[in-house]
């Protein structure tokens, strides 16, 4: 009696851990695949923190910390999306002959101003390796930071049309006009990372019209090779 007891006790933990099991694999599958992280800290700005990271099969997630408006509180934010082809690949250009961030990349110039606390960070299955720094003489760490820092206006464009979408409809005639001037003077990349939320303002027949038009403008311009730039 007591030996089946045993067994029925290991079958149900087996029963119970494979679940858990099945969820830890792809952890370690997914630290393996190469990726690079850029994150900004910059206190009193909106958003004060976010964080872009992007994997080699094109897989990008945007995290960011901040307020929708200046009486609200500081809300979480995050989506994943698709990135072109095109940026994929200058970005893991641009991180290799930077070597990967594995040495100091910092100007060292302590004249000028602060625009905010950066970090580049790259890893796969061989490598970890993580700089910070302010502004960088490297011309791929420019070009990094110009594309993250783009592709991280287009997506704050994406939150604040989902919280007005949701919240204050009269609000996102303006946003979307403020967007569509951008994206056409090709200040913005990677729109079709707020394809979902564009795509809901048009099917949404409570929302006006004209707004509807805007949002469907900017779905086709995000249609693009480079999403916009």
């Amino acid at each position: 009696m007591q030996l089946r007891l045993a067994a029925l006790a290991v079958s149900a933990w087996l029963a119970l851990s494979a679940p858990i099991l099945a969820q830890q694999a792809p952890t370690s599958q997914t630290a393996s695949v190469p990726t690079v992280t850029f994150t900004l800290d910059f206190p009193q700005s909106t958003p004060e923190h976010y964080s872009i990271s992007v994997q080699a099969g094109g897989h990008a997630r945007y995290e960011c910390t901040g307020k929708i408006a200046p009486d609200s509180d500081d809300q979480p934010y995050q989506t994943e999306f698709q990135i072109s082809a095109g940026n994929r690949e200058r970005i893991f250009d641009w991180a290799k002959q930077a070597k990967y961030f594995a040495g100091k990349i910092d100007s060292g110039n302590g004249k000028l101003a602060f625009t905010g606390a950066k970090v580049l960070t790259y890893h796969d299955g061989q490598r970890s390796n993580t700089a910070q720094y302010n502004y960088s003489n490297l011309e791929p760490v420019r070009q990094l930071t110009s594309l993250f820092q783009g592709m991280a206006e287009t997506l704050e464009y994406g939150r604040r049309l989902a919280y007005y979408h949701r919240y204050q409809k009269l609000a996102l005639d303006e946003e979307l006009k403020r967007m569509e001037a951008q994206a056409r003077n090709n200040e913005l990349n990677e729109i079709q990372g707020v394809a979902q939320v564009l795509r809901e303002i048009v099917d949404d027949t409570s929302v006006i019209n004209v707004v509807r038009a805007r949002a469907q403008a900017l779905i086709k311009m995000g249609t693009g090779t480079a999403g916009g730039r």
